[in-house]
């Protein structure tokens, strides 16, 4: 019998075939001051050369202030054995933190983000849509904070607050090895007291108690637990007891960058990359990119209502207003009738099924049961004799 669990195991199979195929695609913007350890986080995150290391200052160009140049590039990743890809694109922001004022750097970073909403926004309001359009929303961002051993900068405290309602912000402390375990552990209450008392709103693993499974409330309490994420990276290979693994050489000793003991790496490899990469996506389309558009068309309204433009009279504001609801209903139907067209797809397969079952089964019968016989002529006539009678 047909099942609305065979529906939705099919709907899995058939999505995680066309993630081995196509790829998932999936945004990452890094971001913090010089020096905390970004380009060399994100080469060992994606196993490979990705970001190149600043060159030195050049002497004659070291008075300049070159201001934050966002640098997107995308890199493939095999997450499993099934195949599956993830096409990661790693968005950088060299330059930021190093000027006196870091107004600028603010809005640039603010301004692609905002652009990248746009481009969606854009896209849906095309008659034809372009099948070939990449949807390039940064889905997550990691903030990486200086090692001091004290809490927030006036400067981090500033750029998450701005960030925080065009995308999911995920603090780190970057070359956490850089500080004794004690003085980690100290600036970890630190920072997450400061994002408490400024009420910044960052990604902190939600979960609900009483709608999620218990080993989903185990795993983001866990991780919230973690944060700000302790970040050691390493492009270098040693052998240490007869095993080969990322770490960084001191004379002290080794930091091995995959040992939970020494690094949070793993944790937020597999949170970005695994466990916690579709909620991610979902809130940046569902929350984050929803109250931007909602924003963007209020203020459109509102700035024709102000006298903007005195062409415009209550009977056009009320009439875009209307266009607008239009537009938004018109998305809801689309989603609707691709959901309907693609049941009742399944319901005609599975009644063809069921029919040719049925026609197997019904010669059988026939093939089984003796002929019938006719009925006796006369009967009737007999029986009006004797009621004429």
């Amino acid at each position: 019998m047909f099942s609305t669990n065979n529906m939705r195991l099919s709907d899995v199979q058939i999505r995680r075939k066309k993630n081995v195929k196509k790829g998932i695609q999936f945004c990452l913007m890094v971001c913090g001051a010089s020096g905390t350890g970004r380009t060399t986080f994100v080469n060992t995150l994606c196993g490979k050369r990705v970001l190149q290391p600043k060159d030195a200052d050049d002497a004659a160009n070291a008075h300049l202030e070159e201001g934050v140049r966002i640098k997107p590039v995308t890199v493939g990743l095999e997450l499993d054995e099934e195949g599956t890809r993830v096409s990661l694109t790693i968005v950088d922001t060299p330059g930021f933190g190093d000027q006196i004022d870091n107004e600028a750097s603010f809005g640039e970073i603010v301004g692609y983000l905002e652009r990248q909403y746009d481009d969606i926004l854009a896209e849906e309001s095309r008659i034809k849509r372009n099948p070939r359009f990449r949807d390039n929303r940064v889905h997550a961002l990691l903030y990486f904070i200086t090692p001091t051993g004290h809490g927030l900068r006036e400067l981090d405290i500033e750029l998450m607050k701005r960030l925080s309602p065009r995308v999911n912000v995920i603090p780190v402390i970057g070359k956490a090895d850089s500080l004794t375990p004690a003085e980690l552990a100290e600036s970890k209450k630190l920072v997450m007291e400061d994002i408490e008392h400024y009420r910044i709103p960052v990604y902190n693993f939600p979960y609900d108690i009483e709608e999620d499974d218990e080993d989903t409330v185990e795993e983001n309490a866990e991780l919230r637990g973690l944060m700000p994420f302790a970040i050691v990276g390493s492009e270098d290979v040693l052998e240490i007891g007869g095993r080969r693994v990322r770490a960084r050489q001191y004379p002290w000793g080794v930091v091995e960058v995959d040992n939970p003991r020494h690094s949070d790496f793993l944790a937020i490899r597999s949170a970005l990359l695994h466990s916690h990469l579709a909620d991610l996506k979902e809130i940046t389309h569902d929350f984050l990119y929803e109250n931007y558009r909602t924003e963007k068309l209020s203020k459109s309204v509102d700035g024709a209502s102000r006298g903007q433009d005195s062409s415009i009279n209550p009977e056009d504001l009320a009439s875009q207003s209307v266009r607008l609801k239009e537009e938004q209903l018109r998305r809801e139907e689309e989603k609707l009738r691709e959901i309907e067209v693609k049941v009742q797809r399944e319901i005609n397969d599975k009644r063809q099924e069921l029919l040719g079952c049925g026609r197997a089964n019904s010669g059988e019968i026939q093939a089984w049961m003796p002929p019938r016989t006719k009925p006796v002529s006369g009967r009737t006539s007999t029986a009006t004799v004797h009621q004429q009678a």
